[in-house]
């Protein structure tokens, strides 16, 4: 199985400087920073430089290739229940 990371993917971990995580979410596969979503050990490993990109294993089946639109903005984050762990913790803090 292999997948492709876009380059505008790529050139996002890097300026963001940290790991991110595919996995389920409301709208399907979902890209997101670890910090959202920690990865798991079963997970894919797929490195961007110094970071890593996280796949899922029930997602990585289905997907052949890690593009833009898969990343979830905060709007999308907050309104859905796969990230309430992250979303009950950021309330918390603020």
């Amino acid at each position: 199985m292999q997948i492709e990371v876009d380059d505008a993917v790529k050139e996002m971990v890097l300026r963001e400087k940290h790991d991110f995580r595919v996995c389920t979410a409301c709208l399907g596969p979902a890209l997101v920073s670890t910090e959202v979503k920690p990865y798991k050990e079963s997970d894919i490993k797929l490195p961007v430089g110094d970071y890593t990109i996280y796949v899922s294993r029930i997602q990585a089946p289905y997907i052949e290739r890690i593009t833009m639109d898969m990343l979830y903005n905060e709007e999308e984050i907050d309104s859905c229940p796969a990230f309430y762990n992250y979303t009950a913790a950021k309330r918390h803090s603020h």
